[in-house]
């Protein structure tokens, strides 16, 4: 028999038996695919001048007149500017104090790294609350003044006027002190790191299941997300179904966020009914108007979750209509919330939990139209969307949609893989981002009982295939204006496809086939020996190699064998290097596949077309 090349179509399929995709991909960790052939994806590197508090969900990026390249990184905890590698805490105030309030305000202990801070009024309400001080002039009891203008967790509430804080060197006297120009801000506080659930002690209707019963359907406390858009130089933000932020252009990144009412007021814009609660801030960019979908309704205090309002054209501080500007208000009907605005090349998308709306600038007395473009439909998570060649793509309930001017349902060979390992408790953690360089969209979720997204999915809209595998992301941005696309897990903001390795250590890839056979299984082959056909271009090691697996078994139901099998002579695992020629590799049986594998650092490879050595060996 002469030998064989082994083609095997693009994309990864598990909504069929391995059997079944006789021909294809079954299996898959961090590959793509490049002209229908797969390869390992690109590696990774951490900012080493980067380290976050809180878990961030969400990036937005863009460049300002004077050049200045901000990324807002917004987390549980904190709001970040980060600018010319260097990160700004720029996260909004709920209390200042300074002079004469915080007049000389620590108290330090010969011996002790706690020191008190007196505050009359401080508003601390727990341990754990974040304070940041500025204009110490120290040191103070022998601890460096560098360590008190700093940010702090509280180590611990004494009582309204006082709490303590915890230094890294301990001091040598018993004193007071810091100075007469001190700052204390208090940043508005974290929010949860996840979706709660709860039942609510006495939560439902008076006696319905006995005194103190709590409620049959959970009240859930969503976990804390951030919004972003630019306007102009300029930057607005929001918590999502929260409180909406303002950030005036400062070219020192010294100024904080303030309420969107503050800035309003600050503008003259007094009573300019800013809406104290929004879903979402988006910018209409064609028209310049500064749109909140979901939003306290005009003139009014009770949030409206379908409500989708806009300020004056050019004047995103002004909410007020009124005859001679363009500030208005509109409520979508289908559904019970919107979950996400999206802005396209000619219209703003609106999904709310059930319907898909069109938002389109008119230029007349209606100043926008609405229209329905589909019902029935469901999205996954308020960032499961991404646009890409002017298409949208989102992960709905339990299948995948498209959107290019009407909405179709995105075929997929991994629905089943996908969708029954979701932790659906923990949904809103799911996030969807473009990697334009390689033509794909990825949405990681977390799975299992995982309360952070730990897997992905790839889909490939230039080839229309999909592939999958693990990856721990909470945030992903893929902008024009970044060399890398941006990720983040933890405190460590990454930039993808730079380089081959995981942050300096070894990265896992492997591709494996389904099964192929002779004849339909009817005979027995036997192979002898393989010509490889693996490309490592890019790699960085002296020596890169993969390893080339055969996976030989008689029925769909068996398990692989393997050398402590008779009918397998040698091992069926072999090394491939960049000059290996062929491989001998004895297996005999009616069915196989192959399998590619890397865990080697500096190892970057792509899979081409191996040839097999091999011939029919019988029935029996």
């Amino acid at each position: 028999m002469p030998f064989t090349k082994v083609k095997i179509k693009p994309g990864v399929n598990r909504d069929t038996t391995n059997y079944a995709n006789e021909g294809g991909y079954y299996e898959s960790e961090k590959i793509r695919f490049l002209s229908g052939y797969p390869q390992k994806i690109g590696g990774w590197v951490s900012d080493p001048t980067i380290s976050i508090n809180g878990i961030c969900r969400q990036m937005f990026n863009y460049v300002t007149s004077e050049s200045d390249n901000i990324l807002w990184i917004g987390t549980t905890t904190h709001l970040y500017a980060e600018v010319g590698g260097n990160l700004q805490d720029l996260t909004p105030a709920r209390a200042t104090f300074t002079s004469p309030t915080t007049n000389n305000c620590f108290d330090t202990t010969n011996g002790s790294k706690i020191v008190n801070v007196n505050i009359v009024g401080h508003g601390v309400t727990a341990t754990g609350q974040y304070v940041t001080f500025s204009g110490v002039v120290g040191p103070i009891g022998g601890i460096p003044q560098a360590e008190f203008n700093a940010e702090f967790q509280v180590y611990a509430l004494v009582d309204n006027d006082n709490f303590q804080i915890e230094m890294t060197t301990a001091a040598t006297s018993t004193t007071t002190g810091g100075g007469t120009a001190i700052t204390a801000v208090f940043p508005i506080l974290a929010g949860p790191d996840i979706d709660l659930y709860g039942y609510g002690w006495s939560a439902g209707p008076w006696s319905r299941l006995g005194w103190g019963t709590g409620t049959l359907t959970p009240l859930v406390i969503d976990q804390r997300d951030w919004w972003y858009d630019q306007f102009d130089n300029d930057s607005v933000m929001n918590i999502r179904n929260g409180a909406p932020y303002y950030w005036t252009y400062d070219s020192t990144f010294t100024q904080r966020a303030i309420p969107m009412s503050t800035a309003a007021t600050n503008a003259g814009f007094v009573g300019a009914d800013v809406p104290s609660q929004v879903m979402q801030l988006l910018v209409s960019q064609n028209d310049r108007h500064l749109c909140a979908f979901g939003a306290t309704a005009f003139g009014s205090s009770d949030f409206d979750p379908m409500l989708v309002r806009w300020a004056n054209i050019g004047q995103p501080l002004n909410w007020t209509p009124s005859a001679t500007n363009s500030a208005g208000f509109y409520r979508v009907s289908r559904g019970s919330k919107i979950v996400r605005a999206i802005s396209t090349r000619q219209e703003t998308l609106i999904l709310t939990d059930s319907t898909l709306y069109s938002m389109q600038f008119t230029g007349t007395a209606d100043v926008f139209v609405f229209q329905e473009m589909a019902d029935n439909i469901s999205i996954a998570s308020p960032r499961s969307i991404s646009i890409a060649n002017n298409v949208s793509y989102w992960m709905g309930q339990d299948k995948f949609y498209m959107y290019s001017g009407r909405v179709e349902t995105l075929p997929c060979t991994l629905r089943n893989e996908v969708f029954s390992n979701i932790n659906y408790e923990q949904k809103n953690q799911i996030i969807s981002g473009t990697n334009e360089r390689w033509n794909e969209v990825w949405w990681i979720d977390p799975t299992g009982n995982k309360t952070t997204p730990d897997s992905y999915v790839k889909y490939h809209y230039a080839e229309q295939i999909w592939y999958y595998g693990t990856i721990e992301r909470t945030a992903w941005l893929d902008s024009p204006l970044r060399p890398y696309p941006q990720a983040i897990n933890g405190q460590y903001l990454y930039q993808h496809e730079n380089g081959v390795d995981a942050d300096g250590a070894a990265m896992t890839s492997y591709i494996v086939t389904s099964d192929f056979d002779i004849v339909d299984g009817d005979e027995f082959l036997l192979i002898k020996r393989m010509i490889p056909d693996i490309n490592f271009t890019g790699s960085t090691a002296v020596t890169p190699r993969v390893l080339l697996t055969v996976k030989p078994r008689n029925f769909p139901g068996s398990n692989y064998m393997n050398t402590n099998q008779p009918l397998v002579e040698l091992s069926s695992t072999v090394p491939v290097e960049q000059y290996t020629e062929q491989v001998f590799i004895r297996a005999r049986a009616r069915q196989m596949g192959l399998k590619i594998y890397s865990d080697e650092l500096g190892v970057m490879w792509q899979m081409g077309l191996p040839r097999l050595d091999g011939r029919k060996d019988g029935k029996r």
